[in-house]
């Protein structure tokens, strides 16, 4: 298993979606805007609002699970993490991840309440291309 290779692959998404455990226990998906940082395959940052149904899911139960993907005309290739994500507002993370632009979404800027940061820590993936499944483990 190639994991630069995924991680190269991970980077060149423009969006990722995100999967949570709502309270019935049943799987929610939504997509988002790539991570705004990753650190190798293990951790992958998004900005989020904390009012959002999601933290308020990850709070209740942090199992998660991210999924990229590109098809193409012929070959289609995704990756699908596994792992636990967290709710972070401190400060210092929230302005790891801050773009100038962010006011568009956060009127308060980076130090507005309803502004939070999603780290998810991966624990084992699944890697597809060319009709072929390979699991692996992040270390």
């Amino acid at each position: 298993m190639d994991k630069d290779k995924i991680q190269r692959f991970i980077a060149r998404q423009k969006v990722a979606f995100i999967c949570s455990v709502d309270e019935e226990g049943y799987p929610n998906v939504k997509a988002m805007l790539r991570p705004r940082k990753s650190e190798g395959l293990g951790s992958f940052y998004f900005s989020t609002n904390t009012s959002s149904m999601r933290v308020k899911q990850y709070q209740n139960e942090p199992k998660a699970c991210i999924y990229f993907y590109h098809k193409g005309l012929i070959k289609y290739e995704g990756v699908m993490l596994k792992g636990r994500m967290e709710v972070l507002t401190d400060q210092k993370t929230k302005e790891m991840i801050w773009r100038k632009g962010d006011t568009l979404f956060y009127k308060g800027g980076v130090t507005d309440p309803d502004y939070c940061v999603l780290r998810f820590s991966a624990e084992s993936g699944r890697y597809y291309c060319d009709l072929r499944t390979e699991s692996f483990r992040i270390e």
